[in-house]
């Protein structure tokens, strides 16, 4: 108990920590009056009130204590040797390092779309998934801001992983490093590479217009890194 206790402490505050450098900094660089020199922002940005931000920084402290308690049972467990988490490379090779990035990658993005149109359920909206809908214009704020449940149910995807699917630790870190930026990027509020969603690529992955859309519009856009399940199924 005192173990689990010590990873929950640690990983509530790096995660806390990852969450105001990076979405503070990123807003404050966008968003702040006073740095206009520095990086031109557009000019139909939608600047949130500071009760919307309080709102979104007090749920993304809430998803960082539930992702803290997923993080902290998959290190206590791992060190009982349950996990599939490894750390030498020759244990599976370097192919398998790309191999298993890309298949979780593509794993994720197909569980979150289903879950996040399961969230959008008329009798599961409200408890689930309406608190980050409170940002109808979302902001680098809005990048962490969950429900509980929903933080739990995302954070829980990644523990069912590791005991299912051989991980490196480093593969590992770069999953997490990916689902941070590419959070942030879909909710920067505009398209930080305007021209991008025109080109072939850019028209199969998610991007900031697609999920600012998708709060405004509840029905269209679930997706969370590519676009192809929302083609599938009607819902680009």
């Amino acid at each position: 108990m005192k173990l689990w206790l010590h990873y929950l402490f640690c990983f509530f505050s790096i995660i806390l920590l990852r969450y105001f450098l990076v979405a503070g900094g990123t807003y404050w660089l966008f968003y702040s009056s006073d740095h206009k020199s520095l990086v031109k922002s557009p000019v139909n940005l939608k600047f949130p009130s500071r009760k919307l931000i309080k709102q979104d920084i007090t749920l993304s402290i809430i998803t960082t204590i539930a992702l803290s308690i997923c993080a902290a049972i998959v290190m206590t467990i791992y060190d009982s040797g349950a996990t599939r988490l490894y750390w030498s490379v020759d244990k599976h090779g370097v192919w398998y390092l790309i191999a298993s990035f890309l298949g979780v990658i593509l794993l994720q993005d197909t569980c979150f779309y289903f879950f996040h149109r399961g969230f959008h359920h008329p009798r599961l909206f409200n408890w689930l998934h309406r608190g980050h809908h409170h940002s109808k214009h979302p902001t680098p704020w809005t990048s962490f801001a969950l429900d509980f449940p929903e933080a739990l149910i995302q954070g829980l995807f990644l523990v069912a992983v590791v005991f299912i699917i051989p991980l490196h630790f480093g593969v590992l870190a770069l999953l997490l490093i990916t689902m941070t930026i590419w959070a942030l990027v879909n909710h920067l509020g505009f398209e930080l590479f305007p021209k991008f969603p025109q080109h072939w690529l850019g028209k199969w992955l998610i991007s900031s217009d697609h999920h600012s859309f998708h709060h405004r519009h509840y029905a269209q856009h679930y997706g969370l890194y590519f676009t192809f399940w929302d083609r599938l199924l009607g819902t680009n």
